[in-house]
């Protein structure tokens, strides 16, 4: 009787092996209390840097720059994507390089022959890329003015379906732990056919409306970057402040009412605000834009506009209107140190607000930018801390507020 009591003991010891899930989502909590709790060892980290010419996140741009650098050091430790191989090109695993969808093609194709970030073991990763790209999926399947969105409807819904059914990751976190991305306008419309997707799934998408269900505590906002050529050759820098002689500027088309009340009330009434639906023939927008303070910002049908990265490029402090707009990466910038934001209803007292802001504090915003730039700039081959690595961060930091379990 002892030795089968003994046996009955011995057996309720036996210790199960942790899953590989398990083992995964343990360092993922180990990595969260790193980040929130530890202290680094900044003095020895400078140190090694500065030898390197490593760039250190530092100063008033981050909400908190120690927090970013270790969270951005143990992404760079740990991180790994998985990337459904499914799908065929032009619509997946591939997408525009210019115009304004410009940030949605790079990194879906920077995702195909990354090696740093990319796995190839799918019980090593821990998020799962679907490598769709909504803009292809207009170009191929839209029939312009019809209004019928049934075809890319049936695509994305097709895609995740074949996921679901031949992996077991999708199931096991309700698509908690996989993220999509798109810098189309249709994006979130795209990810509502799948209800899953939509709720649950990280989404990077340029139109970061919170109005239309884009939520900052699991969805990510992309920024719009318009490169007409695919390149950056004369877009980065401008002169100093002492060389801009405008307050601020904008061009651009009738794009919605936020546009509509700035033209109406400041196109053509001010040299010191120049306002325009068409730029004046030989008038240079890249020129004009660096010859002035502040760069106006407002959304147009959809929340993001290029113009904000623009701004940030040619060093002109962006003034932002737009409604229910997470501007990109909110959760490591501080936009308030580097960027104006100014709500719809003041718009007719625009130059009043331009005009109060203290020239220490404009001084202070313009030397920012070019301390920010780094973050929105697109590299071949990507750099640390560029925008391919801050869009990495931001899917890191949604990963990090998931727990996925094998029940």
């Amino acid at each position: 009787m002892q030795d089968e009591n003994n046996g009955v003991e011995e057996s309720s010891l036996i210790i199960q092996e942790p899953s590989k899930l398990e083992r995964l989502e343990a360092n993922l909590t180990r990595a969260r209390t790193f980040i929130r709790n530890l202290e680094l060892n900044f003095t020895q980290t400078l140190r090694v840097n500065k030898e390197e010419n490593e760039y250190i996140p530092q100063g008033d741009v981050y909400n908190n720059a120690s927090a970013f650098h270790k969270s951005y050091l143990m992404m760079e430790k740990m991180f790994k994507i998985f990337v459904y191989k499914e799908g065929e090109l032009p619509m997946f695993h591939g997408g525009p390089c210019k115009n304004i969808y410009t940030t949605e093609g790079r990194f879906i194709q920077q995702m195909e022959i990354d090696t740093k970030f990319r796995t190839y073991d799918p019980d090593k990763a821990h998020v799962y890329f679907l490598p769709f790209s909504i803009t292809k999926m207009v170009q191929y399947l839209y029939v312009p003015d019809s209004h019928d969105c049934n075809a890319i409807k049936q695509v994305v819904v097709d895609y995740v379906t074949v996921i679901t059914n031949k992996h077991q990751y999708w199931n096991r976190s309700l698509g908690a732990d996989h993220f999509m991305l798109s810098c189309h306008d249709w994006g979130p419309m795209a990810s509502s056919f799948v209800p899953d997707l939509y709720k649950n799934s990280i989404r990077v998408l340029c139109n970061a409306n919170t109005s239309e269900g884009f939520d900052p505590s699991k969805d990510a906002s992309l920024p719009e970057i318009n490169l007409v050529t695919g390149e950056l050759n004369n877009v980065i820098g401008g002169p100093p402040p002492y060389d801009r002689s405008i307050l601020a500027f904008f061009a651009g088309k009738l794009h919605g009412h936020i546009r509509l009340i700035l033209l109406e009330h400041w196109q053509n009434k001010d040299e010191d605000l120049q306002v325009y639906e068409t730029l004046p023939k030989g008038v240079s927008y890249n020129e004009v834009m660096k010859k002035s303070k502040y760069c106006l910002c407002p959304s147009g049908f959809e929340v993001a506009s290029p113009r904000v990265v623009e701004a940030i490029y040619a060093e002109c402090v962006p003034v932002l209107i737009s409604i229910d707009y997470i501007p990109p990466f909110s959760d490591v910038l501080n936009w308030d140190s580097f960027a104006v934001q100014v709500p719809v209803r003041d718009i007719p007292n625009l130059k009043k607000i331009l005009m109060e802001i203290p020239e220490d504090r404009y001084l202070r915003m313009q030397k920012r930018l070019k301390h920010v730039q780094r973050h929105f700039i697109l590299n071949t081959p990507p750099k640390r801390y560029d925008v391919f690595h801050m869009i990495l961060h931001s899917v890191w930091l949604r990963r990090l507020n998931v727990q996925i379990s094998d029940q």
